[in-house]
């Protein structure tokens, strides 16, 4: 089934043109995204859930966020990322539950599957707090391939460092922290 897509402006409101996920990322359209990372609380340290994604995936077996998704035409940061939540990962939120980071914005450009592949994405960053084991989660096997619990500062340097496969960006982390640590001041 084909993905829509509403093209955004630079502050990711919507123009009212459409186009499908394959024309964006050839043509370079900027189109939106939500990335929601899990956090929960171990004695004095907060962990953050990393998803090992599909091997039939790009980034095949990389870490990666909690749970992230193209927003389709006509939804909505919010709406989205509670989708996403439900398919990747089978948890049910609320909007109130979603802490806000903040926005960012992806330009990558590269080929992929051997086609040419222009990202330009415009993003909002959420952290959900949910205390779950890792076999409690209902996986989209299409998606990812599995998740794990990482404590946030040791995940940081460990993609700091490349020292673990991963498509995670260091300003993300760094988003994640930052609201966390205002959260518990």
């Amino acid at each position: 089934m084909m993905e829509f897509l509403d093209i955004v402006n630079e502050n990711g409101l919507p123009t009212g043109q459409v186009v499908d996920r394959a024309t964006a990322h050839l043509k370079g359209y900027w189109h939106r995204t939500s990335h929601v990372w899990l956090v929960r609380k171990r004695g004095d340290t907060v962990q953050i859930l990393l998803q090992k994604r599909s091997e039939i995936k790009s980034f095949p077996g990389c870490y990666d966020i909690s749970s992230a998704g193209h927003i389709p035409a006509g939804e909505d940061f919010v709406p989205s990322a509670l989708r996403e939540l439900k398919e990747e990962l089978g948890i049910s939120a609320t909007a109130e539950e979603l802490v806000c980071c903040g926005d960012r914005t992806i330009i990558w450009d590269d080929v992929f599957f051997g086609k040419e592949y222009h990202d330009r994405q415009y993003t909002r960053v959420f952290v959900l707090w949910k205390d779950l084991e890792e076999t409690e989660f209902c996986l989209q096997e299409e998606e990812v391939g599995s998740v794990c619990w990482m404590d946030l500062d040791l995940c940081i340097r460990k993609v700091n460092e490349n020292s673990i496969p991963n498509c995670i960006e260091m300003e993300e982390l760094f988003m994640v922290r930052a609201v966390i640590q205002k959260q518990q001041s």
